[in-house]
């Protein structure tokens, strides 16, 4: 009798290398606070917001607008606003050129996962109830 074949592994399906969407900034109102990798939040560092990738990934965000770039990894979860994709620190914001926008058009490219992410991939973080476009907390 053959030996018993180890379960496949489960099939998950692929995140998408890029998207385009709606994202935001958040500042001195969170600098200092815990994020959801158990850092503390500085608004100084690139780093972001998303609702599902996971933690450690490094993103290549785009401005749409003004073809501006800036590496980011993300370290928090949200953005909690509907509509959007992505919050963005102060300092990346600042790189894009969208301090003054609020919320801005972007295109993000993942560039790496963290080792074994999809196995402790953090679930989604659900958007707050409101109409797109709404204000996030000030900066």
């Amino acid at each position: 009798m053959p030996a018993p074949q180890p379960a496949p592994a489960p099939k998950v399906a692929p995140r998408p290398a890029e998207a385009t969407g709606t994202a935001s900034w958040y500042g001195k109102a969170h600098h200092g606070q815990p994020t959801a990798s158990g850092e503390t939040y500085d608004m100084h560092a690139f780093t972001a917001a998303h609702r599902s990738l996971p933690l450690g990934t490094r993103l290549l965000v785009t401005n749409v607008q003004n073809n501006r770039t800036v590496e980011v990894r993300i370290n928090d979860r949200g953005p909690f606003v509907r509509g959007r994709i992505l919050d963005l620190s102060y300092a990346a914001a600042r790189e894009l050129g969208s301090l003054p926008d609020g919320a801005f058009r972007v295109k993000l490219r993942v560039l790496e996962e963290p080792a074994g992410a999809r196995a402790r991939s953090s679930p989604p973080a659900k958007p707050a109830a409101g109409p797109p476009g709404a204000p996030v907390t000030a900066p």
